[in-house]
């Protein structure tokens, strides 16, 4: 269920060295680079006078190749350079572009605007952002190679001012910044250009899940069976519930001190207390803290559920109610959902990026870890990790509680539970796009079923 390959600056260096040291050179990657770069571009804009800005290194000798294929197409095209090349491949390929290039401070503007000035090197704020702001900022169409120039690429920091662009294109893999907050709101539509660089690592984008479709000799518990631990707040479990039994969920227990009103007729419910049958050897996941509250009877039921031999997913009040998160001497899989306050009290604020962090949290307790938010980063013990940027109108409440119950039917399901993490926040996000942005928690579970068909 891997998307697309993520790699960080150093991670990318070295995937590049090895195709050199096989015996591809640097020019020639350069080459591959520009051509598909230009490709892209033309697809977006088509004959539209353009303005390439370069920068000293490579990825300024990216931009000398673009200019020159695009010119080969018959654009009219300007290149501007921030200093002259530093690189042998960089020198070449501004040779092989023959045309003027002007000072960076003393270009026009161009209604495409192509940002070449620094890739994936860059530690510090961009000294020429103001003459970068000013270009972008009168241009119809803005492209960045690679990244943008003025990110950080490894933890998607923004180092100084960074126009919004309509098209990022990048070679060989992802960079962290793609999606990592904030840089990945400047980001636009992101185009992943095969250079022949394989990339070699755990690091993936969270893609579309392939979920097997249903056989004649299923029934509802090979489809799995979730049950939901209800706290004093009724609703998030609810939520949660619903979400389980729309994302395929063969059959949803609610268990409560009480019946609760409102739920689908076909969720199961027999109000005679939350910790009722958790023996039953059929339940494919238990989802505990939606509506959990911090007080000691809660905390007897986060603590029933840990002594259960059952994959468990623990969100929201679970997650304040636990005291210590190893969880590594449980005999079945463990996931925790937490947004950034959730993480901080479980795990400090660490140090690195957001996938650093949650891969750090996820070696020191055993558990998957599903860290969201603005980003969010699944990440396992054995070191994979995935991330996903998702719609932003998801910042709602509720819908966490949505996203517990949807990894519940995929754990419940038989999915490996990382892959059952990835696949609860695809189809969450998935259900977001489709219902649109002025959606509430309760709508998610609506649109579930379009999300689940578009995977089969």
């Amino acid at each position: 269920m891997n998307g697309r390959p993520i790699l960080t600056a150093a991670g990318m260096r070295a995937a590049e060295e090895r195709v050199m040291a096989a015996g591809t050179p640097v020019e020639l990657l350069m080459e591959r680079a520009g051509a598909a770069a230009a490709e892209a571009i033309w697809r977006l804009a088509g004959p539209m006078p353009t303005l390439i800005l370069c920068g000293p290194g490579n990825n300024g000798g990216d931009g000398y190749v673009i200019a020159r294929c695009l010119a080969e197409r018959g654009l009219e095209v300007r290149v501007a350079a921030l200093a002259e090349p530093s690189t042998p491949a960089a020198r070449a390929a501004r040779q092989a572009w023959g045309g003027p290039v002007s000072s960076l401070d003393a270009a026009e503007p161009a209604p495409l605007l192509i940002d070449c000035l620094f890739g994936t090197g860059l530690k510090r704020p961009l000294d020429d952002a103001p003459a970068l702001m000013r270009l972008a900022e009168r241009a119809r169409l803005r492209v960045a190679v690679d990244v943008p120039s003025g990110v950080s690429t490894d933890d998607g920091a923004v180092l100084s001012r960074v126009p919004d662009f309509d098209l990022t294109i990048t070679f060989g893999a992802l960079k962290p910044a793609h999606l990592l907050q904030p840089a990945a709101r400047h980001m636009g539509r992101i185009v992943l250009a095969d250079i022949g660089v394989e990339a070699g690592t755990q690091l993936y984008e969270i893609a579309r899940p392939y979920l097997p479709a249903l056989g004649p000799d299923d029934h509802k518990y090979t489809r799995g069976l979730v049950t939901i631990i209800s706290g004093a707040m009724p609703g998030a479990a609810i939520l949660a519930a619903t979400a389980a039994a729309r994302a395929g969920a063969g059959a949803v227990r609610l268990q409560g001190d009480a019946i609760v009103q409102g739920l689908p007729a076909a969720i199961i419910q027999s109000g005679e207390g939350p910790l009722e049958r958790l023996d039953d050897k059929r339940i494919g996941c238990l989802v505990v803290g939606c509506g959990l509250t911090p007080d000691t009877d809660d905390r007897r039921l986060l603590n029933a559920a840990l002594d259960t031999t059952h994959p468990l997913l623990l969100d929201a009040g679970a997650l304040h109610l636990l005291a210590r998160p190893d969880l590594k001497a449980r005999n079945a899989p463990t996931i925790l959902t937490p947004h950034g306050g959730e993480f901080a009290k479980l795990f400090g604020e660490g140090e690195g990026s957001k996938v650093d962090r949650a891969r750090a949290a996820s070696a020191s307790s055993g558990a998957i870890i599903v860290y969201k938010g603005a980003d969010t980063v699944a990440a396992a013990p054995d070191g994979r990790a995935a991330i996903l940027t998702p719609p932003n109108w998801l910042a709602s409440a509720g819908t966490g509680d949505v996203l517990a119950g949807i990894i519940g039917a995929m754990v419940a399901r038989g999915l490996d539970p990382f892959d059952a993490a990835c696949a609860g926040v695809w189809l969450h996000a998935r259900a977001a796009e489709l219902a649109g942005p002025a959606l509430i928690a309760d709508d998610l579970a609506t649109h579930l079923p379009m999300a689940i068909a578009e995977c089969l």
